[in-house]
Parts: structure tokens; sequence; C-alpha cells
């Protein structure tokens, strides 16, 4: 009986072994995975800004859409800043792009004078961003997660 004991207790300690380096593998690639593709929206938001300002001083003039898509580059690349500096996804940042998206596709619809059911509509998808961005500052601060996370 002891032999058969002792056998189990050895099993278990390998399996333990096992799992321990494969979970110490499985991070390590998860942690490569996360910087090396945050390193690749970065470049890629980067290289989107560059070519708009190229494309702005061609054009001699910035529209407002030229600019509001400028501020999502800002955004994203504040949002890649804050994840490397917290591990944290900023959530509030992403309703902040989604805010700017739908406002210039506001714009585009009144420069194409489109009809006021469909700029309501966006109108009211902007009010629902804007409230679900004051319901995660509110959670956020009322129930915090960790002290020095972005949310």
């Amino acid at each position: 009986m002891s032999s058969q004991n002792t056998n189990e207790e050895i099993d278990t300690q390998i399996l333990g072994r096992i799992e321990k380096w494969t979970d110490l593998i499985g991070n390590l690639f998860v942690s490569l995975f996360h910087r090396v593709t945050l390193f690749g929206i970065g470049a890629a938001t980067v290289w989107s800004s560059a070519e708009t300002f190229h494309m702005i001083f061609q054009k001699g003039t910035a529209s407002i859409q030229d600019l509001l898509l400028l501020f999502i580059y800002l955004e994203i690349g504040a949002m890649v800043g804050i994840y490397f500096k917290t591990n944290h996804m900023p959530v509030r940042f992403l309703i902040y792009v989604a805010i700017t998206a739908v406002t210039r596709l506001i714009i585009d619809l009144v420069n194409k004078h489109e009809t006021n059911m469909e700029i309501l509509l966006l109108g009211t998808t902007i009010l629902i961003l804007a409230l679900a961005n004051a319901l995660v500052r509110y959670a956020s601060n009322k129930f915090p997660s960790n002290t020095g996370e972005v949310t």
C-alpha cells in the first residue's frame, strides 16, 4: 500500500510541475502576444496619423472630419500607452473613440444633406455612449477594482 501511495504522490508532484510550467509558458506567450500586438497597433496608428497629416497638407486645409480622425488616432495611441503602463484596457477611451466616430458620421450625413431621422438616431447613439461613459466612471469610482487602474 505504501508503495502505491508513494507512486501516486510522485505522479501528483509531476503533474503539479507540468501544470506550473505550462502555465508559465502559456502566460509568457499571452504576454508576448499582447506586447507584439500593441506595438503593431501603435505603429499602425502612427502610420495612419502620418498619412492623414500628409493628406491634409496636400489638400492645403483640414476639415472637421480630418481633425476628428486625428482625435481618434490620439485616443487609440493613449489607450496603447495606458495599457503598456498599467496592463489595463481603459474602457472609457473606447467609448470616446466611438463617440468621435459617430460624430464624424453625423458630419458626413449633414454634408450630404441626409434625412434628419438618420442624424437623430446617430445623436441618440452619442447620448447612449455618453451615458455609458458616465456609468463606467461612476462604477469605477464607487467600486474600484484596483487603486491604480484607469477605466
